[in-house]
């Protein structure tokens, strides 16, 4: 994992906040290392006993990170050198895989392997609410209008949880037992794709319906990669108005591809085992990965060169 602010099962998941840059890291090691982006200097390290960390997310005001493991969710003062979580949620059952945070830091969302969708009140005690996927989750993402998950799981189903109303308003199967590993939507909310282990992307444009539920339509299948797709990330906003969608692969590879027709732009070599996570930088002119090789690596989307590569040890 990586998570980028200004002033990695094995070493995977990247997220990214925004002085210098700085990068977190999560690993199969139990530790979460903070690093300079410009040196690739390590110059913090959490130790993280309890389990792997399977995913991290900076909250939307860049103070604290929250670092999901099994089977719990650990909130880290991304200022402090204290070694000790400030919070921990409780209530999963096993792998927490996703999690991330409503735009104004309010609440936390999470999915799990256990096969449901919590929502977390970070200002109040426990879940606050819990959906059913009846299959272990996967992937979690909050469409831009904050009211509706889109969650998807290791059966194949893609699943719109309505806050509002408080249900399922849309259920998806784009290939019948065919987990979806990975969801990611645009910014502005027009597109969303799912990634999925045969190396797809399913690719909807979001209509906003009469109701308040969103409607998909159609729009494009990508054969992207010959292994699983275990990420996928639409560029965001600060990118326009070029748009890209970045895949990471079990094929050690990272493909950029463009939204206008999704043709290949870019394939990045260098990482010698499973790609595990992705994230543009907010300009989208760099994208930063990391992968079961035990190396980070930031790219330049341009030239599609490695500019920085970042070990697990420092």
């Amino acid at each position: 994992m990586i998570v980028k602010r200004k002033k990695e099962e094995e070493d995977s998941w990247i997220r990214m906040s925004q002085p210098s840059v700085l990068l977190a890291t999560a690993s199969y090691d139990h530790t979460i290392r903070f690093w300079e982006a410009k040196s690739g200097r390590c110059y913090r390290t959490i130790q993280y006993p309890d389990s792997q960390v399977n995913r991290l997310e900076i909250t939307p005001d860049k103070r604290y990170l929250a670092a999901a493991g099994n089977p719990h969710i650990r909130l880290f003062d991304v200022n402090s050198n204290s070694p000790q979580p400030v919070m921990s949620y409780d209530g999963h059952t096993s792998n927490v895989m996703a999690v991330g945070f409503q735009c104004d830091g309010n609440w936390m969302y999470s999915g799990s392997e256990d096969g449901t969708v919590k929502i977390w009140d970070l200002r109040a005690p426990g879940c606050q609410r819990e959906y059913e996927s009846r299959a272990a989750v996967n992937t979690v993402v909050l469409h831009p209008n904050q009211t509706e998950l889109i969650s998807g799981d290791q059966n194949g189903n893609i699943r719109v949880w309505d806050l509002t109303a408080n249900s399922c308003s849309c259920e998806l199967v784009p290939e019948v037992d065919t987990a979806v590993r990975s969801l990611t939507v645009m910014w502005d909310g027009s597109l969303v794709v799912a990634a999925n282990n045969n190396g797809t992307c399913y690719v909807w444009r979001l209509l906003r319906g009469t109701q308040t539920m969103t409607n998909f339509e159609p729009l494009h299948k990508l054969q992207a990669h010959n292994g699983y797709i275990l990420k996928c990330v639409l560029s965001p906003e600060f990118c326009d108005p070029h748009r890209y969608l970045a895949t990471a692969s079990s094929d050690h590879t990272v493909k950029i591809w463009n939204v206008d027709g999704f043709t290949l732009e870019k394939t990045l070599i260098g990482h010698q085992r499973w790609v595990w996570d992705c994230v543009f930088s907010v300009d989208g002119a760099y994208l930063i990965t990391a992968s079961s090789d035990s190396t980070a690596r930031l790219w330049s989307t341009t030239t599609g060169e490695d500019i920085k590569v970042l070990p697990r040890a420092s």
